[in-house]
């Protein structure tokens, strides 16, 4: 089964990946300037191999559950990684007016931001999401609805892209839980994709594919999930920075107090 109308309009979805990284190019060639400090040669590359992976998803041939499974992993875990391991927030603090960057720092210290970037919040959205597309009617409902259709790849987009934050990274935010937690909350979304790669294969959910898709799509979504979770832990340890001794801050709290004053516009780069 085909999403009549998913085959257009393949052009501006190109554009989009495409004009992201060049802001973002933009901003980082800002920091060549005497004084700035520069920028990461290593976070461009991340950050163009993030859009680079949203545009090959706009181009993957065909419309069937197999090519929808592989779509999710781009937009929803490996683009991700890349778009996040760019530091993209860090890079906007250094450029921003000092006014901007501050009021941004002070919106990621409040309470609701915590909550929001909390790895659960990030598990219930990524996890949570793909397990009522794949149990209730709505993947159903994307076929014949190309909007829908749109909606729900934005969801795999933001979702994977706050979940692989919460984990890994670089960017300031608000008070991060520990490693542990981290890694006790990735184990989890590990499970979940791996219960529901074994349910598309044996064909207990509500999705109109035949078997042999149900099947290809579950080897997919089961290894290819592997590989993006492995690749996140790997980033996660890459990424940590170990907590200072002295008692200056608290077990478990995460670098994100020292980060985000590290980002701002008025100080040094780190």
């Amino acid at each position: 089964m085909t999403h009549p109308g998913h085959g257009t309009g393949v052009g501006p979805l190109l554009l989009v990946p495409l004009l992201v990284f060049w802001v973002y190019l933009a901003a980082a060639l800002r920091l060549r300037d005497p004084g700035r400090g520069g920028w990461d040669h290593r976070r461009t590359a991340s950050f163009g191999a993030g859009c680079a992976l949203l545009a090959a998803a706009a181009l993957l041939p065909g419309h069937d559950l197999v090519t929808h499974m592989g779509r999710h992993l781009l937009v929803g875990m490996l683009a991700p990684l890349g778009l996040v391991l760019g530091a993209p927030g860090t890079l906007a603090l250094r450029t921003v007016p000092r006014r901007v960057g501050r009021t941004a720092v002070r919106l990621l210290r409040q309470r609701a931001a915590g909550a929001l970037a909390h790895p659960v919040t990030g598990l219930l959205l990524t996890a949570g999401g793909l397990w009522l597309l794949h149990l209730t009617p709505l993947y159903r409902a994307t076929l014949e609805h190309p909007v829908l259709h749109g909606l729900v790849l934005l969801h795999f987009l933001a979702s994977g892209y706050l979940f692989t934050w919460s984990i890994a990274g670089p960017d300031p935010g608000p008070h991060r839980p520990g490693v542990p937690l981290r890694l006790v909350v990735l184990g989890i979304a590990v499970a979940a994709h791996a219960a529901l790669a074994q349910l598309l294969y044996a064909g207990l959910v509500d999705t109109p594919a035949p078997p042999e898709q149900l099947r290809a799509a579950a080897t997919l979504m089961y290894y290819g999930g592997d590989l993006a979770e492995i690749l996140l832990a790997l980033a996660l340890l890459v990424t940590w920075r170990p907590e200072r001794t002295g008692g200056a801050r608290r077990p478990g709290a995460g670098p994100d107090q020292s980060t985000v004053r590290s980002a701002q516009p008025a100080n040094r780069p780190a």
